[in-house]
């Protein structure tokens, strides 16, 4: 695993985005990560946590814990174990210009006995033990999108007691570590509110009462 790709890209006298110093200690649980971000395009940055970085895809639409939904999933480059507390809001016209929600963490745990091997077949099998997502998910990787350098995966729920028609990203749309929306980290953190408020969840405008709090048409 290498961060040279990711330090390459990034301008740290800018950025907040963390340089990345720390190994990961052999002692505790694998860090598992989401960062909802909303840069040029609303996406979810999907992390595990394996070899001293964190391997790392771009997840368009989000994840889904329906079975029979497949996300994809456009792996890109390692991202330092620091990075999985970032939240903030990345300067306009750096790489990642926007802001990052940390929409969940927790740990995973492999369901395969070699994962170096799983990587390279394309077909990684393993727990997730989140704040929002739980249970049995799989990464598999497809031809169709991406390319060499960057190739494409699917993400899939398995089968079990976490599996749901419901759509947790809109269901559960503020951070895990905050509970701030985008717009919020992003006012907080001078970024663009207007852009990042529209990565959140439509809120329906309250209906209009007169004087005596009858509903107006």
């Amino acid at each position: 695993m290498t961060l040279e790709k990711y330090r390459q890209k990034r301008d740290f006298r800018v950025s907040p985005e963390p340089r990345g110093t720390k190994a990961k200690s052999k002692a505790r649980s694998l860090l598992y990560v989401i960062q909802k971000h909303r840069a040029s395009r609303l996406h979810y940055d999907f992390r595990l946590e394996y070899n001293g970085a964190l391997l790392s895809w771009a997840i368009p639409k989000g994840p889904s814990l329906d079975p029979s939904v497949k996300r994809l999933a456009m792996q890109v480059e390692d991202h330092p174990v620091e990075y999985g507390n970032f939240e903030g809001v990345i300067p306009e016209g750096e790489y990642g210009g926007g802001t990052v929600m940390l929409w969940d963490r927790g740990t995973w745990v492999p369901e395969v006995s070699d994962v170096d091997q799983a990587l390279q077949t394309g077909d990684l099998k393993f727990t997730l033990k989140g704040k929002k997502l739980h249970g049995s998910w799989a990464l598999v990787r497809t031809r169709g999108f991406g390319s060499s350098k960057n190739p494409s995966w699917l993400l899939i729920k398995h089968r079990d007691q976490f599996a749901s028609k419901k759509d947790i990203t809109l269901e559960m749309p503020k951070s895990a570590s905050t509970g701030r929306l985008l717009k919020q980290i992003a006012s907080a953190g001078g970024g663009d509110v207007d852009k990042a408020a529209s990565g959140d969840p439509s809120t329906p405008a309250r209906p209009r009462k007169n004087k005596r709090g009858r509903r107006l048409t």
